[in-house]
């Protein structure tokens, strides 16, 4: 499984930005899929997974209702439009097969900063 993010930089506080995720190598429409991230100095966190039809998102407390979790399984392609950010949402994002972010891809880095 491949799985590459693309989408990160440098915003301002309160600025938008969408991720995405092409994927290959596995069957991506059968698979919920995840957005984890990772803090300089933290652990890997939680933030958005998605169903395989798309039709139902689950989102961490600390993101909801910034942040949505979308697919296209056509394209075979993952999306993560963060809206409102925040300095603390500076992290390495990443798509991944599974909650914990054992196979995930290599990440894209947000920066939120003024």
């Amino acid at each position: 499984a491949q799985m590459v993010e693309s989408g990160g930089g440098l915003v301002q506080p309160g600025g938008s930005l969408r991720l995405s995720c092409a994927t290959s190598g596995f069957s991506f429409g059968i698979y919920y899929m995840y957005w984890i991230r990772q803090a300089p100095g933290k652990e890997l966190e939680w933030i958005s997974e998605i169903n395989p039809s798309g039709v139902n998102t689950f989102t961490a407390d600390s993101v909801k209702g910034r942040f949505t979790a979308s697919r296209d399984n056509a394209k075979k392609t993952l999306y993560l439009q963060m809206n409102s950010l925040k300095p603390e949402d500076t992290a390495q994002y990443y798509c991944a097969q599974d909650r914990r972010g054992t196979s995930r891809g290599q990440g894209t880095l947000v920066t939120v900063s003024s």
